[in-house]
């Protein structure tokens, strides 16, 4: 199971903002808090997150997520569209480091729930075609009949 984590700047956001990216965060599955970058920085030593120790700086709000690997950052990317003061600063997934423009692409990957359906889709592609291509036959044969008739 793969960890994600984002460090962002909540620097200019109201209690209210705070509220309902907290409120989002759970619905979501995320742990977001708000915590001490000295603190921050004693914790991940030696896990997969020490990575992030240089963008512990300033006022840090931190997302972690474990169900799904782009929940994170996809919490933040959408959150940021209506409030421009939350700045990702930077990102890990599974102990590498990435920078704030790569925040798009973990954004964008599917759940859980999408690959599973996207990958019986592909599954199911072969199978619908040799139906169809087996179904043809006796309908090129009524249609024969129909056009001596």
């Amino acid at each position: 199971m793969v960890c994600t984590a984002v460090v962002a700047d909540y620097r200019g956001l109201t209690v209210s903002q705070l509220t309902e990216l907290r409120s989002q965060a759970r619905n979501t599955d995320v742990y977001v808090r708000v915590v001490r970058n000295t603190l921050a920085k004693r914790a991940f030593k030696e896990t997969e997150f020490e990575c992030l120790t240089d963008a512990l700086v300033g006022p840090t709000i931190l997302a972690l997520s474990k169900s799904d690997p782009g929940s994170a950052a996809r919490l933040f990317k959408d959150f940021s569209k209506d409030n421009s003061k939350l700045d990702v600063r930077a990102l890990s997934i599974g102990g590498k480091l990435y920078g704030k423009q790569d925040i798009d692409v973990l954004a964008s990957l599917p759940t859980k729930d999408q690959a599973i359906s996207m990958l019986m889709s592909v599954m199911q592609a072969p199978v619908s075609k040799l139906v169809r291509t087996i179904n043809e036959v006796p309908t090129k044969l009524v249609r024969v009949i129909d056009a001596v008739k």
